[in-house]
């Protein structure tokens, strides 16, 4: 084993699970200071993978309980964009296979945008339906902010190619003929919320930056249409685009 160099050691790790596996075992008798740290980094990054997959298996508890009972197309829904001063507010329904694990799926308020992106490209190939639903600036000014996330919400239902036989939803009761839970802070305690926020916030952003494209006054592809001072300030200088929400405070006092 000495013959390897601490490179070629470090890539061999990559395939090691287990601490019972003859690899580690002979690795241990290795006294090289770098492969003695190369096996300190992989102890680390193996009580990390335990960590996560125990969240894993608590954010699972929902789904587990629910399919105890005999359901067996669980979605997970949620939404993004209730608060920005423009742009839609974007809903995703989700339903994920038997045996899904997607290690350190959270909130996409947790996430890193990279992250995010990575999950997105996971959770769209491997569950068993993904649906979305929009609502515009217009229809939120239409029928308030709070009606048109349940719109949206139930849109996203209808979008699913799979018509789910129950429903885990971020903190809303729909009027929807299906079984459902509403669960407070849902996007950190169920997966399948999880993997929906995670899609609805992807699906939003990447739309707020075509908008940008379309609007450049207003740097929508760094705000994403929230109220931050720069964003204040392009709506004081140019006034609102057709995307704001006119509804919304202090947007209404520039009309």
């Amino acid at each position: 084993m000495k013959t390897k160099t601490i490179k070629d050691i470090s890539e061999m790790l990559k395939t090691v699970v287990s601490k019972e596996d003859p690899l580690f075992k002979i690795l241990e008798m290795d006294e090289r200071k770098g492969v003695q740290n190369l096996l300190n980094q992989w102890n680390k990054q193996q009580e990390v993978k335990e960590m996560n997959r125990k969240k894993f298996d608590q954010m699972m508890k929902y789904e587990t309980k629910i399919k105890q009972q005999g359901f067996k197309y669980i979605a997970g829904i949620d939404e993004v964009g209730r608060g920005p001063l423009a742009g839609p507010v974007i809903a995703a329904a989700v339903i994920l296979p038997e045996h899904f694990y997607l290690e350190g799926l959270n909130d996409s308020k947790q996430l890193s945008e990279k992250k995010r992106d990575e999950f997105y490209t996971i959770i769209m190939k491997e569950a068993v339906a993904v649906g979305t639903g929009i609502i515009t600036a217009q229809e939120i000014d239409k029928v308030n902010i709070y009606e048109a996330t349940k719109k949206a919400m139930i849109a996203a239902i209808s979008d699913l190619q799979t018509m789910p036989d129950y429903c885990l939803i971020d903190a809303m009761k729909l009027t929807i003929p299906i079984p459902q839970t509403a669960i407070i802070k849902g996007d950190a305690s169920s997966v399948s919320i999880a993997a929906a926020s995670v899609v609805a916030k992807v699906t939003r952003d990447r739309l707020m930056k075509r908008y940008a494209d379309e609007y450049p006054n207003y740097l929508f592809d760094k705000n994403m249409g929230y109220g931050t001072n720069e964003h204040i300030q392009a709506i004081q200088k140019y006034g609102p685009c057709s995307i704001h929400r006119k509804t919304f405070a202090p947007i209404k006092n520039y009309i």
